[in-house]
């Protein structure tokens, strides 16, 4: 719920704001010049989004109302802390922290930031016509002399403030004077407050409302320049991890955790997205805002694309829990409900257990990350949304008989005419004991052929199968198995993709 204080004069003039922030969206006038894109990504260090309502806030209120928001989950150890130095440079380089490597708040030259930029140094590499800037508080952002900076020289301006107001200041006087095409700054005093007195204070609530002040100068800067009429600005807000109640963060309980993306301008669907977001769609989101190829190697994708995952399609069909006791009632996160012509096979499951891990489900981060941690779950980066899951780990939670054996199975994939099949799925996979996990497909009904078998963890992968399609066949059926799992680990799959040449 947003704030009930707010009076109807300043939830007017919230609403009054947020128009003046985002030109009307149309078709453009015929005849009429197009407008010049330009974006300003603002990184608030530690803020946790479900502050932001109870703060004095009332230029991130406006963002918010006049764009799209939405809470997003980052990773945990063993895969990244959730610090300062993961998390920017996952947002930079629209890569997980198993590309760009950076792993710490201290990293000097162990990282693969040279193979994965930034998107300021990869839209200068693109269009070196393009304006940039980068500015921070934070030494290892943007100098060089802290370590390898995450924002690398070949952006054209960078700026050390000494302080927020003077990242502020600088930031402030360079999109009045230039306006950059791109340009990237991070403010500190809210991460700052996080530690002092932790989230659930007034202390934090007061620095949360002070860096408001500050970002709404960033946007008065922009909407008072001469040429702003001429221009089309996206904002985007985002955050590089969350806070304790009671101040830190770099562990995987959910607060830290925590971010967010706020975007406000041109193309924006307003509202929550049914589909949250990951971190590291930023990065690309801002090379197509500026016409730059987004590079394969990226892990994001533009913030509001469409999804194509049939397990996406599932999330007005998710239930609170069950059994699960850890996971707040609040949470819709599973569901046994599988997507059309997709089937679930339990007839070789053992009996009992929790009811929401009884043979494949379809589940979300929110809710599969909270039945325990430390066991691996939060680290399924490369899945979003709703995901399958096949959890004999937590299946083994309460009395059980039998083992964990069952098949998720595809809708129908038309072959006709065609050689090789691709199969194209993200994997999560820890294995113990017996446990067998394997990938089968069958054309037109007949005997299943092994397309992989998982002998030890696969996690956070991409996997990429391909397969020839024998003569005269019509369609296949692709199915994934967990066989033999008896309170040990789990596999999640998402993002089943089919391709055919």
């Amino acid at each position: 719920m947003r704030r009930t204080r707010l009076s109807a004069l300043t939830t007017a003039l919230a609403v009054a704001s947020a128009a003046l922030l985002v030109p009307a969206l149309g078709p453009a006038v015929a005849g009429a010049a197009a407008k010049t894109p330009k974006v300003l990504v603002i990184g608030i260090d530690g803020l946790l989004f479900d502050k932001i309502a109870p703060a004095d806030a009332p230029a991130l209120d406006a963002l918010i109302a006049s764009g799209s928001a939405s809470k997003t989950a980052l990773y945990a150890p063993p895969f990244a802390p959730t610090l300062s130095g993961p998390g920017w440079a996952t947002l930079a380089t629209g890569t997980w922290p198993d590309k760009h490597r950076v792993l710490s708040n201290s990293w000097g030259s162990t990282t693969n930031l040279a193979t994965y930029p930034d998107f300021l140094t990869r839209a200068e590499q693109a269009r070196p016509a393009l304006s940039t800037f980068a500015a921070a508080t934070w030494d290892p952002l943007v100098n060089d002399s802290a370590g390898k900076a995450i924002f690398s020289s070949a952006v054209d301006a960078r700026a050390n403030g000494a302080n927020d107001t003077d990242t502020t200041n600088q930031t402030v006087a360079r999109l009045r004077d230039v306006g950059p095409d791109a340009s990237f700054v991070v403010l500190d005093d809210v991460d700052a407050a996080g530690h002092n007195c932790g989230a659930a204070t007034t202390c934090y609530l007061n620095a949360i409302a002070a860096t408001d002040q500050r970002v709404k100068q960033f946007v008065d800067a922009v909407r008072a320049r001469p040429t702003y009429p001429n221009e089309d600005w996206t904002f985007l807000v985002s955050a590089d991890h969350g806070h304790t109640d009671a101040g830190g963060h770099g562990g995987n309980s959910v607060p830290e955790r925590s971010s967010f993306i706020i975007r406000s301008g041109p193309g924006t669907t307003p509202g929550t997205p049914a589909i949250a977001p990951r971190n590291v769609d930023v990065a690309p989101t801002v090379l197509s805002l500026l016409g730059v190829a987004i590079p394969a190697a990226l892990d994001g994708r533009v913030l509001g694309t469409a999804t194509g995952d049939p397990f996406d399609g599932l999330v007005g069909s998710l239930q609170t829990r069950v059994d699960e006791t850890g996971i707040p009632t609040s949470v819709r996160g599973w569901t046994k409900t599988a997507p059309s012509g997709w089937t679930i096979d339990n007839t070789a499951m053992g009996t009992g257990g929790i009811t929401e891990w009884r043979g494949w489900s379809f589940a979300t981060d929110e809710f599969w990350t909270r039945t325990e941690a430390d066991q691996g779950r939060e680290n399924n980066v490369r899945a979003r949304g709703v995901f399958a899951v096949a959890d004999s780990d937590e299946w083994s939670d309460k009395s059980t008989t039998g083992t964990f054996t069952s098949a998720l199975t595809s809708s129908a994939v038309p072959v006709a005419g065609k050689t090789t099949l691709k199969v194209g799925f993200s994997s999560h996979y820890r294995k113990e004991g017996a446990e067998t996990a394997t990938v089968t497909v069958s054309f037109d009904g007949g005997t299943p052929r092994t397309l992989s078998t998982y002998t030890g963890d696969t996690t956070a992968k991409i996997e990429s199968l391909a397969t020839p399609i024998p003569a005269g066949a019509q369609s296949a059926k692709i199915t994934w198995r967990l066989s033999n799992g008896s309170n040990n680990w789990y596999w999640a799959v998402d993002a089943p993709t089919f391709a055919t040449s």
